[in-house]
């Protein structure tokens, strides 16, 4: 019940208050008022039938008022309950305790009429332009407004940059933007504004446009945040006064990770894992408030991430093969020669979903002693202990079962951080170095949609006399766009040029040199 806020914030929870501190104590959340029979709620908190019924109904109700649902007829359901309490003693209009035809129909007429229309809703999508043609095909129109979308990627790949023409095309009027300033949250670096004057005065998009509605410097409100208390303290109170007073379109936090891993991250030992458990509540908190700002003022919330090398581990990727016992011949081998690691799809996150192994067991002494090390006998392994319900040992914990490798987070990961999902069959589709996102699995569950930015050197050419980098632009997941494919698959290559990004050909385009004219991006 301790959702109801969160989802309706402006319930009249005060002429419930008696029955509030009730159901969160049977932890009795919205969803089961909403599915649940009022008769199985009063038994679980053991309040009033009549209070209980009250209660769904004004939530009902209140989801109904929020979403635009108008109610025209009274609803079968607490029709047919209204005649099943009337007892077996009243009778229908027309005798025999039946209802008349025409009754039946207006029982069975449709109770309600959605307020908006197909049309309706897709006049209401807005998204806002990359002002290149081949990002925005990749991204479905572009960035999305109402939803937390992130960009990733490694130092120098281009999230600055991607950033920075968001907020220039956020203020271009639809379809390319939302005709509304944007707000600039930086936790590392103040806003380039000389970059935001070169792409303004070298795109040829914005000099087509009348004066009017060319965007300006001074519809990009910036602020510096230092530490995560500024920053919570921005987000938390001064970012909606913002919102609400000048009409802001765009969200940009760049870069979202940086103050949680300076506070988080540089104090190891003991207090390690109660450190990640504070920084969990704290991105979920995070997470929830941009994702209320996004969809209470229709606004895009972009937000930028780090992203961290994945070391490799000295057990294997493909799963986990606990050994129950050791023969006995190898305890008087030498220790195998260290080999070098290997790189796997390992992450610091996958090693706490990793079950321990079993410890081995040597054989007792005596047998050792009479019989020589080679002429023992190979046990096989013994199965697994069974679980069995009746018996409880004194600590209430059950026997950990080693989980499938289908399930760890080791093969999992690869399919929402970006980096690894290309067959080993084709090597050429490889982004480069496995990374993964900062912030973890956490701060995943939070985002709407995630972007990669890739980057490789590009082969030297001896006839230009140039070399450079070559750079790619990838959907890892969204909810309203496909993703783009396993590796490089399907991603758009894009160079940063002194307009902004723009996507290249397949006839070597995109290669940017050392010369001078490559833009330094982050």
């Amino acid at each position: 019940m301790t959702d109801l806020l969160r989802v309706l914030p402006h319930f009249p929870v005060g002429q419930f208050a008696r029955l509030i501190p009730v159901l969160e104590k049977h932890a009795v959340s919205t969803s089961d008022l909403l599915s649940l029979e009022a008769a199985d709620i009063g038994k679980r908190t053991r309040l009033p039938l009549l209070d209980v019924k009250r209660l769904c109904s004004a939530v009902l109700d209140a989801l109904h008022s929020e979403l635009g649902v108008s109610t025209t007829v009274p609803r079968p359901r607490q029709q047919a309950k209204a005649g099943s309490e009337a007892g077996p003693g009243l009778e229908g209009p027309n005798g025999g305790g039946r209802a008349a035809p025409e009754q039946f129909d207006a029982e069975h007429t449709p109770a309600s009429s959605l307020g908006g229309t197909a049309a309706s809703l897709s006049a209401q999508w807005q998204t806002i332009s990359t002002l290149d043609g081949e990002l925005d095909r990749a991204l479905g129109g572009g960035i999305p407004a109402g939803y937390v979308t992130e960009v990733t990627g490694e130092s120098g790949a281009g999230k600055t940059q991607f950033l920075l023409t968001l907020l220039l095309s956020a203020q271009l009027p639809p379809p390319h933007g939302l005709g509304r300033p944007a707000l600039y949250i930086s936790t590392e670096a103040p806003l380039s504004t000389r970059r935001l004057t070169q792409m303004l005065s070298a795109n040829p998009l914005f000099q087509r446009l009348p004066p009017s509605q060319r965007p300006s410097l001074d519809n990009i409100i910036s602020t510096v945040t230092p530490d995560l208390e500024s920053q919570d303290h921005i987000l938390t109170f001064q970012v909606p006064v913002e919102v609400e007073r000048r009409g802001i379109g765009l969200l940009v936090v760049d870069s979202v990770a940086a103050n949680y891993r300076a506070e988080f991250e540089r104090s190891g030992g003991s207090q390690h894992g109660s450190n990640m458990g504070v920084r969990t509540a704290e991105l979920v908190k995070l997470g929830m408030h941009l994702r209320d700002l996004a969809q209470r003022h229709n606004l895009a919330v972009v937000v930028s991430n780090q992203v961290a090398d994945r070391f490799s581990s000295g057990s294997s990727s493909s799963g986990i093969t606990p050994s129950f016992q050791t023969p006995a011949s190898s305890l008087h081998r030498l220790p195998p020669q260290p080999q070098p690691p290997r790189q796997t799809q390992e992450s610091p996150l996958a090693t706490r979903s990793r079950a321990p192994p079993q410890p081995q067991l040597p054989p007792s002494s005596s047998v050792s002693s009479s019989l020589p090390s080679s002429s023992l006998p190979q046990q096989p392994p013994p199965p697994p202990p069974l679980f069995n319900p009746d018996e409880t040992d004194n600590n209430n914990t059950l026997p950990q079962q080693p989980s499938h490798p289908a399930l760890l987070l080791d093969h999992q990961q690869r399919w929402f951080t970006g980096w690894g999902d290309e067959p080993s069959s084709s090597p050429s589709l490889a982004a480069g170095p496995l990374k993964t996102p900062s912030l973890g699995l956490v701060w995943t569950t939070q985002v709407a949609g995630r972007i990669a930015l890739f980057r490789r050197p590009a082969a030297y050419t001896y006839q230009q006399g140039k070399g450079g980098w070559r750079r790619w632009m990838k959907v890892v997941f969204a909810s309203h766009v496909a993703g783009t494919g396993p590796g490089l698959e399907g991603a758009v290559e894009f160079e940063v040029w002194m307009g902004g990004l723009r996507s290249t050909s397949a006839s070597g385009m995109g290669v940017e040199s050392g010369d001078g004219n490559e833009t330094k991006e982050g």
